[in-house]
């Protein structure tokens, strides 16, 4: 089974974005000398060559029956496998928001422990967040970047505010707000051009989801990292939540998801 399953797939085959990119990748460098990967963890490209999905999802993404991943949500099966968003989202970006040393004495001595928040997203449309704890920086960094791609999110994006122009979305359509313990993160559309008028953090997680317009306010504890970007990233689901009819989704420029190719 796992021989059959590790041969590139035919020309004529239609197969996901991130699968036929990892085999054209080995088709190109087979000649050349290996360098080696940048970041941390394996090459997620790698991976994707060696892939033996586990779950009904990921044969069938393998197979080339789902090539998208509008078409892998629309089936309601979870995502479980980290391969079935590199090969369906290929080319996305990690960032590393928080890395906290949590000690703590016990009767044996002191315990060290690792708490790390990772963000990933294209820039286009797609952007997960997790936070993970650990007892070794790099294998908890790992995780926290697996766990954020399972959470991949598609983000609405829309021109919301009275001063921005036609074309595609680059802000919010509308007034939301997230929420993360204390912490309320409220998003407002603004015009084309105008940036991202919010805190660092959050403007790390917007820039990730390919927001570059937006207006903020923001209440409770903003100084603590962890709940701003939670804050943020729970505005933009709350977006999805919300019913937009056909005329107002034209009106507002709204799309989800990618826009560029």
């Amino acid at each position: 089974m796992s021989e059959e399953n590790n041969v590139p797939p035919s020309e004529d085959q239609e197969v996901a974005p991130g699968i036929a990119a990892a085999w054209k990748q080995e088709e190109e460098s087979s000649d050349a000398p290996r360098r080696r990967g940048r970041g941390v963890g394996p090459d997620p490209q790698e991976m994707l060559r060696k892939w033996n999905p586990k779950t009904r999802l990921g044969r069938m993404i393998q197979s080339g029956q789902i090539i998208s991943y509008e078409a892998a949500m629309a089936t309601g099966y979870p995502i479980r496998e980290v391969e079935i968003i590199d090969a369906l989202i290929p080319g996305l970006e990690d960032d590393i928001i928080n890395v906290n040393m949590i000690q703590r004495m016990t009767d044996s001595g002191r315990r060290v422990r690792f708490n790390v928040m990772a963000c990933v997203g294209n820039g286009d449309g797609y952007v997960g967040l997790a936070i993970c704890k650990g007892k070794e920086v790099a294998a908890t960094i790992r995780k926290a970047i697996h766990m954020a791609k399972l959470n991949v999110i598609q983000v609405q994006r829309g021109n919301g505010s009275w001063e921005s122009g036609q074309g595609p979305g680059t802000s919010v359509p509308f007034k939301v707000t997230g929420r993360a313990g204390s912490t309320r993160i409220t998003l407002l559309p603004a015009p084309t051009g105008k940036g991202l008028v919010i805190g660092d953090t959050g403007r790390q997680v917007l820039k990730l989801a390919g927001v570059t317009d937006v207006w903020s306010s923001s209440k409770g504890q903003t100084r603590t990292t962890i709940n701003f970007a939670q804050a943020t990233f729970n505005a933009l689901k709350q977006l999805n939540a919300h019913r937009v009819s056909n005329d107002q989704a034209s009106r507002l420029n709204i799309v989800k998801g990618r826009v560029t190719e």
